[in-house]
């Protein structure tokens, strides 16, 4: 079952509770969940979070939300990928992250479709990024996850589910999806107050389509008015994401 896992937990070092900042009337999470319910391929979507009681309100939520929620390790987020996938019997993880509120699921489906036509084990959009930070996502099928499971020794490893792929290529069979052109010096997360000021004004300008609004929206807003993209273009990137323009 191709299975969307959101990895998602209340605590942030620089914005505590940021997943339930509201982007007009709703909380990031809930744009998180309910963009990927247009995914083509995607049968059934899990949010993971940990069992530290401070992540409780996230499980209530989930509840009141009639969402799938799933509660593992705190730290060990590779562990927690592999006991959500095994207990939802998961064939193919889509992994998610619940603070990128422009999560597109067109490109997500390329990804997915990526996978499937060439039979990797592993197929992603971000190494080397062309996309915005934000619109990143990574699929792999379980027997992979596994792999990476049994195998991953480091804490970066294991607190990075993705990362023992990428340090281990030959013993995967993977692909990155490329964009056409570089955008990956765009910043479309919310990790700060300068990202969720700039999520909160492309909210608005897309609040004819929240659901449904593509990449391709957001690029045109660009293109009319780059000086907003300003707001956090000074944050500190992921190690993929810096010096790419």
């Amino acid at each position: 079952m191709i299975t969307a896992i959101i990895q998602a937990r209340v605590g942030s070092t620089r914005l505590p509770n940021k997943i339930f900042y509201p982007l007009l009337s709703k909380p990031i999470i809930w744009y998180v969940y309910n963009r990927l319910l247009k995914s083509k391929f995607i049968e059934q979507i899990i949010i993971a979070t940990t069992k530290n009681r401070n992540d409780d309100k996230l499980f209530d939520w989930c509840k009141a939300n009639n969402i799938n929620v799933f509660r593992g390790s705190e730290n060990n987020v590779l562990h927690r990928f592999y006991d959500a996938a095994i207990k939802n019997n998961a064939s193919i993880i889509v992994r998610i992250t619940s603070d990128d509120p422009f999560k597109d699921v067109k490109i997500i489906d390329n990804v997915i479709q990526l996978l499937i036509n060439n039979d990797l084990d592993f197929s992603f959009n971000n190494f080397p990024a062309s996309f915005p930070e934000g619109l990143d996502v990574e699929v792999m099928n379980f027997e992979s996850l596994k792999k990476a499971y049994l195998n991953a020794t480091s804490d970066f490893e294991k607190e990075h589910v993705t990362q023992y792929f990428f340090k281990n290529k030959n013993s995967f069979k993977m692909m990155n999806l490329k964009y056409e052109k570089n955008y990956s010096f765009l910043r479309l997360t919310v990790d700060c107050n300068e990202d969720y000021s700039l999520s909160k004004k492309l909210y608005k300008k897309l609040k004819s389509n929240l659901l449904g609004f593509s990449f391709e929206d957001i690029l045109k807003i660009y293109e009319n008015d780059p000086e907003l993209f300003s707001i956090n273009k000074n944050v500190k990137r992921s190690e993929m994401y810096k010096n790419k323009k």
